[in-house]
């Protein structure tokens, strides 16, 4: 399977090319006939992408450790559920899997407008083949996922397979790490298809609102994945690392941080051209700059040019990115400045006091996030460059940037859909906030009483319950009209309402849930941690539990040792429960890993960690961490997953603009023809 892996890889690599250049030359010379030509190429593209991952997949699943690839990141004893994903444990695999990733896309892209926007598709092919061509190439050239292993003989090169493979890395062997590399993968690749679809509009100077009505779909999606990818990696680093926390502001987490802000804003912005013509520029600039923060983020992963816990080992990809980024930037910008005159705005801003300027100061807060974020994630980078010394800055930095920028997010978050588009009067502004103010003042008094005096924290649960109050006030105040002239009740006026216009009340759950992780954040104020040495009989306090270790056994399992400590948890004097944290001792990756053992509620969790054992007295070492809210950060991240499946849902008012929009398509179309 390696030499059909191999050939598919270069027939995957022909296809994108030829698909590149046939795209280019339908659409500058309006050939339907080169159309169909690269249409079938991206098709060709998928097929033989299909063919590479399925092959390699093969070989992992066989351990056929001839391949090296394998050899590096399976062994014999690896579980079945965790050979599957070796196709992304690995540069070279991941690489593919970029690469495959794109070629569904694209596919898709084609296929879903194989009758529509005839003039834009020929560009978009082009850009995406494009990127195609660059991942194709380093795939094959120079981070090839199927060479083979082979010996020095004095009879010469003979094929090698050794009897086992150094297996994957005990952190990657957890079920939400199964699906946390595509979910990002699939949110980094995604952006390329709102990229080709601005860069296409540039070229093809079809600049209307059509492109950003199609993109802004295509902008969604990816960003949901993104945004599910980055909270199952919170995931899997509380479950995992057995630090306790579950952000560090690693320069990979920051790395998938980036594009997804750069995504939001967007998201926001595209509202204001919609519905007043106006930042088109600005739109413009967000999605080249989200595009151009994905492949950024994959360089990051891939160069091995910073020290991360998620990076690979150094390789010589590094200098391949660089080049591709500038091409991006130089190919995008210059198609940006050269149809400037056509992005043009159509309406300035009426007033400080609307919902442009919500969204406007939502943008500016947004790409402040991005900039902090983006320098101090890169600042090891430079600090290298101009002083030969590498100066990493660490979660103070980023917390003291980040918590007022996120607090300002927050607050606007609620404050945006209470004024009015173009002017908002005072009357209007008096009778939309009062109520969500008087809440919040309620719940903030509360939380004072309650012993809550650490600023940002009481700021944030304050908002919380003033964005809380603002998107039910939203929902109640649409019911009650809704009710009023449709005699339905309030709950079916709830439900119409919101599937008369899904992108706007699924953008206010999405809000929702927002709130509900900043919940989870503000719980961090009051984490309390203690340690002790524990033995049969011994007791720990921490708070109110009591922990007494009952037993310390040790076992097998068919990859990995493991040494486990039995504990009792009482709470204020009753039987909670008994948790078994592990240390475990993967034997053909030659590595130790703690398991952690949690006990969860909506109030905290008990997240206990077995972190070694004491040498002088055999005692284990017990690492206990209370930790308040922090299932809302998981719960607030499914809501904003579902809120954005609920935006995505077709409404009946975009259903009726969509036939609108075809019929006049159809229009051009024959236009076009004729």
């Amino acid at each position: 399977m390696n030499q059909v892996g191999a050939v598919g890889l270069i027939a995957a690599l022909v296809f994108a090319i030829y698909g590149m250049i046939s795209g280019a030359i339908a659409g500058k010379f309006r050939s339907p006939r080169m159309l169909k030509s690269a249409q079938r190429a991206v098709l060709g593209f998928f097929a033989m992408t299909t063919l590479a991952v399925v092959s390699l997949e093969y070989l992992a699943l066989t351990n056929d450790f001839h391949n090296s690839y394998v050899a590096s990141h399976s062994s014999l004893a690896l579980p079945l559920v965790y050979k599957i994903p070796v196709l992304w444990a690995g540069q070279q695999g991941s690489l593919l899997f970029w690469t495959w990733l794109l070629s569904i896309y694209v596919a898709l892209a084609v296929l879903l407008n194989r009758k529509k926007n005839r003039q834009l598709m020929p560009y978009i092919i082009a850009i995406c083949m494009g990127v195609g061509t660059f991942f194709s190439l380093i795939t094959f050239w120079v981070a090839n996922p199927f060479d083979q292993l082979s010996l020095a003989t004095a009879t010469g090169i003979t094929p090698y397979a050794p009897p086992d493979g150094n297996g994957m890395a005990p952190s990657l062997q957890y079920h939400s790490m199964v699906i946390h590399p595509p979910m990002l993968y699939l949110g980094y690749v995604g952006m390329a298809i709102p990229f080709a679809f601005a860069m296409s509009a540039l070229l093809t100077k079809q600049l209307g609102d059509n492109w950003i009505r199609v993109t802004r779909r295509w902008v969604m999606v990816p960003w949901m994945f993104l945004g599910t990818g980055i909270v199952l990696g919170g995931h899997w680093a509380y479950h995992v690392l057995g630090w306790g926390g579950y952000w560090a502001w690693d320069p990979v987490e920051n790395a998938s941080l980036l594009p997804w802000l750069a995504g939001t804003a967007f998201l926001h912005s595209v509202m204001i051209q919609e519905k007043r013509g106006m930042l088109k520029v600005w739109n413009v600039v967000l999605i080249i700059l989200t595009f151009f923060l994905s492949i950024f983020g994959t360089f990051l992963t891939r160069s091995g040019i910073i020290s991360s816990v998620h990076a690979f080992a150094q390789s010589n990809i590094g200098p391949w990115f660089s080049v591709f980024l500038a091409i991006i930037a130089a190919f995008s910008l210059t198609a940006l400045f050269l149809r400037l005159d056509f992005l043009k705005t159509e309406n300035r801003l009426d007033s400080v006091a609307s919902r442009e300027s919500g969204f406007l100061f939502n943008n500016w807060i947004l790409l402040a996030a991005v900039l902090a974020v983006l320098w101090g994630t890169i600042f090891p980078i430079v600090s290298k460059a101009i002083q030969g010394v590498t100066v990493t800055v660490g979660p103070p930095f980023f917390n003291k940037v980040m918590v007022p920028i996120g607090l300002l997010l927050l607050f606007l978050t609620g404050a945006g859909p209470l004024l009015a588009w173009r002017k908002t009067s005072f009357q209007s502004i008096k009778r939309n906030f009062t109520v969500p103010l008087i809440f919040a003042a309620i719940v903030g008094g509360i939380l004072f009483f309650a012993g809550v005096h650490r600023l940002y924290t009481w700021m944030s649960l304050f908002l919380c319950a003033f964005v809380a109050a603002s998107i039910v006030g939203e929902f109640y105040k649409g019911a009650r009209t809704r009710m009023k002239s449709t005699r339905e009740n309030f709950f079916a006026s709830v439900y119409n309402l919101t599937m008369r216009n899904t992108r706007r009340y699924g953008g206010y759950i999405v809000h929702f849930g927002i709130v509900l992780i900043f919940v989870g954040f503000a719980g961090q104020a009051f984490r309390f941690e203690t340690q002790g040495l524990m033995g049969p009989g011994d007791l720990l306090r921490a708070k109110d539990y009591l922990l007494r270790c009952e037993s310390i056994d040790t076992g097998q399992k068919a990859n990995y040792q493991y040494e486990t400590v039995a504990l009792s948890v009482t709470k204020d004097g009753h039987a909670l429960t008994v948790m078994h944290p592990q240390k475990r001792f993967f034997l053909a990756e030659q590595e130790s890993l703690s398991h952690v053992a949690l006990h969860s509620t909506l109030a905290q969790d008990l997240y206990v960690v077995m972190a070694g054992q004491d040498p002088g007295s055999d005692k284990a070492i017990i690492h206990v961490i209370i930790n308040p809210l922090v299932q809302w950060v998981w719960i607030g991240g499914i809501i904003v997953l579902l809120g954005t499946l609920l935006a995505l849902v077709p409404s009946s008012i975009e259903r009726q603009m969509a036939d609108l929009h075809k019929g006049r398509e159809e229009l051009a179309e024959a236009h076009h023809v004729s």
